[in-house]
């Protein structure tokens, strides 16, 4: 009961126009009120079922290397997460990319369980590709963009994979653009799974400051936690460079932001925060405090750095997947 997560609920059906191209297929997967509950590996609440979409490079091949695309808070779109999707594509890579259910409720206002409900969907998406006849299950990646950022970084911890995956199946490697912020592991040993990561921040993000970022993997490596992890800070960039919609620099007030907090650290034991490179209890006040405080963030479209930030994630995936 406690691995509801990545059960084929529908057959695979061709997309019109693509031909053998691309599929969709329904999964499910497990629903958390919150990290204690999948950390424990107690059953999941409830569970999500939702559409995926798997697309094939035009060259023929016996199996692919995969990468999951998950997408901003926003939804998916197709001048963003689409067009990543077709370079990558382009790249040698089959692509699945979804709407989650989990950015859905958040995007309704439901904070509750939000984050563990989204790490169980990316997970049900490795678990379809793990066992797809087209798919090489030792090649598989995950990208994600904001909400999405914040997924491909948590999915990394090894704690989480151990509680949604029975055997050794994991993600091969990881790509956080501009990530949320809020959630990083604690630092024991074997907080990440051995795969490399590649985050890639905005110098002008306002919303996870590269100050923080730094001292957040700064605090690993003073616990011996360090994960592999790549990253790249690009001059210019504001959050969500790479949605051609928002156009010039603007705060949208009315979006949550943990900008002002601390790092939530998750581990063994209860939550904890990151303050002055340790760790400390949780303090519920102070957190919806911070949260209050850092409401709003800046977003502005970079075409420029979304060529050059797409560039490095195809040169990544390469490294490690080599297609």
């Amino acid at each position: 009961m406690r691995r509801l997560i990545a059960v084929v609920l529908a057959g695979s059906t061709i997309v019109a126009g693509f031909a053998a191209r691309a599929e969709t297929v329904t999964v499910q997967a497990g629903s958390f009120g919150d990290f204690r509950q999948l950390l424990s590996r107690q059953a999941p609440s409830g569970d999500e079922k939702f559409e995926v979409t798997l697309s094939f490079p035009p060259e023929a091949h016996a199996r692919y290397p995969a990468v999951v695309i998950v997408h901003t808070l926003g939804g998916y779109i197709e001048g963003n997460e689409g067009w990543h999707a077709a370079q990558l594509r382009e790249a040698g890579f089959a692509t699945l990319t979804y709407s989650s259910p989990a950015a859905r409720r958040l995007r309704d206002g439901n904070v509750a369980g939000v984050w563990p409900s989204g790490v169980a969907e990316a997970y049900a998406a490795l678990q379809l590709l793990a066992h797809h006849p087209r798919v090489d299950p030792e090649r598989i990646a995950i990208v994600g963009f904001s909400f999405g950022g914040e997924i491909a970084h948590v999915t990394a911890f090894e704690r989480m994979r151990a509680a949604l995956v029975t055997g050794p199946t994991h993600f091969a490697a990881h790509v956080a653009y501009y990530p949320a912020g809020v959630h990083g592991a604690a630092a024991e040993p074997g907080a990440y799974t051995a795969a490399p990561m590649l985050m890639l921040l905005g110098e002008k993000d306002d919303n996870l400051p590269v100050a923080k970022a730094r001292d957040y993997f700064a605090y690993l490596a003073a616990g011996g936690a360090a994960p592999s992890v790549e990253t790249r800070t690009y001059a210019s960039a504001y959050h969500a460079w790479t949605v051609p919609s928002l156009g010039a620099p603007q705060f949208y007030p009315q979006y949550r932001s943990t900008r002002k907090c601390p790092y939530m650290l998750l581990g063994a034991g209860r939550p904890a925060v990151l303050v002055d490179g340790r760790a400390g209890p949780l303090d519920p006040a102070a957190w919806q405090a911070c949260l209050n405080e850092g409401q709003g963030y800046s977003m502005a479209f970079d075409a420029p750095t979304r060529t050059r930030s797409m560039h490095d994630t195809a040169q990544f995936l390469r490294k490690v997947l080599r297609p």
